[in-house]
């Protein structure tokens, strides 16, 4: 890769493949809504609904699949835009104190936003800090320095990160021969894994001994012994790499280059970063597991982060024509908005859809049409419910955020 040219002295409002890219990380987690697997379960000889609803639902421990990228596009995302960011309050001769209390309070808020949606239906303020947004939150003041010192040191500091994190569970003793499997949410004997990547199980790690620890200093109706998935609080140092990985991939969209010099050297580093998490999974030195944010899986998905950043720098930062990406620019310039909105309102409007078109929508038009002009529309129709129904929430979400979009309303913390 060429050596990387000076900042620009002053950073556009907007670049057209971060909101792009951000757009279609939300999509992506609205668009849960749909019930993939609900389709798969009714069609199971279909190949094609079998590889959409593989790449809607996570890898079970080890492995990857498409929605298993929206976390760590979501959190490298956050890392892109804070080189903007500086840059901005700069511009406006904001003093280092503001801008530093604003770091704080965003942080706070974060983590606050993240407990809030896992605590929405529950009995008490549900105290877990493994959503995205706590996530972020928890390593955001961490991220805000290192985007004030020289790229080495962001690059020193992201080593220091996967080593530091790779030791941390190696050091860990496995559990004894009288361990209680039974006690905790795990895998079948035969599923667990075994030898040097047993230090990386499911609740059996150094994370999951932390949070029974942790956890349990909160208000609890019963302690924590386990997370379900085996997600964890301390998977925000992890994480906080993958942001640091985007503070790179900013300061680099911030340079006097090419547009085709950055697409080069983004897929470039994707590529290599993909090679390495990889081979540190098929040597056995770290599995890639996304629930627990492994080293390996760091740099795994952080080379899909440069390669997806690539593929929308070629088709929008290059003076191609980009007006397909608009619906995602509509997204992606209020993703706080769209990520809160998928937690909160998602089963409001699907109850108000059947509330005032029936309880079975779908199947109430088919069959008026197939009775009233001879057809035999979908057969199965009754399969097609939960899929129709998604799709009509995940347009009125859309349409929302369009209204915000064009009166120039975005949500930000």
């Amino acid at each position: 890769m060429s050596a990387v040219p000076t900042p620009a002295p002053t950073p556009p409002s907007r670049v057209a493949s971060v909101d792009a890219y951000r757009g279609l990380v939300m999509f992506l987690m609205m668009a849960e809504v749909l019930k993939l697997a609900a389709m798969k379960k009714a069609f199971p000889d279909s190949a094609f609904w079998d590889f959409l609803a593989h790449h809607q639902t996570h890898a079970e421990w080890r492995g990857c699949s498409l929605h298993d990228l929206i976390q760590p596009s979501f959190s490298f995302l956050v890392g892109v835009a804070l080189p903007f960011s500086l840059a901005s309050r700069q511009n406006r001769g904001e003093p280092a104190w503001k801008s530093w209390l604003h770091a704080v309070l965003r942080a706070i808020i974060l983590i606050a936003l993240g407990v809030f949606l896992r605590s929405v239906g529950k009995t008490q303020t549900n105290y877990t800090f493994e959503d995205t947004l706590s996530q972020i939150g928890l390593g955001y003041i961490f991220l805000f320095a290192l985007g004030h010192v020289r790229v080495l040191w962001q690059w020193v500091a992201f080593a220091a990160i996967l080593i530091g994190y790779w030791a941390a569970f190696v050091l860990y003793p496995l559990p004894g021969p009288d361990f209680d499997y039974k006690a905790v949410h795990g895998f079948p004997v035969e599923q667990r894994l075994t030898g040097f990547a047993a230090h990386w199980d499911k609740n059996t790690n150094a994370a999951w001994a932390f949070d029974t620890w942790f956890l349990n200093q909160f208000p609890r109706t019963q302690p924590f012994t386990d997370n379900r998935g085996g997600y964890a609080t301390l998977s925000f140092i992890p994480t906080l790499a993958t942001m640091i990985l985007g503070l790179i991939a900013g300061g680099w969209l911030r340079t006097t280059a090419g547009a085709w010099v950055k697409v080069r050297n983004f897929a470039a580093l994707g590529l290599a970063l993909l090679a390495a998490g990889w081979l540190l999974d098929a040597i056995g030195v770290c599995p890639s597991v996304k629930r627990i944010w492994t080293p390996a899986w760091v740099l795994f998905s952080g080379g899909w982060c440069f390669l997806f950043l690539a593929a929308f720098a070629v088709l929008l930062d290059t003076g191609l024509w980009g007006g397909w990406a608009y619906p995602l620019k509509v997204i992606g310039a209020n993703s706080i908005a769209a990520y809160v909105a998928a937690h909160l309102v998602e089963k409001f409007i699907a109850d108000s859809y059947r509330t005032h078109f029936g309880p079975k929508p779908f199947t109430q038009l088919v069959g008026y049409f197939n009775r009233h002009f001879g057809l035999d529309l979908f057969p199965e129709v009754a399969a097609y419910e939960p899929l129709t129904t998604g799709i009509v929430v995940l347009g009125v979400l859309w349409l929302g955020l369009w209204w915000m979009y064009r009166r120039k309303v975005f949500v930000k913390i």
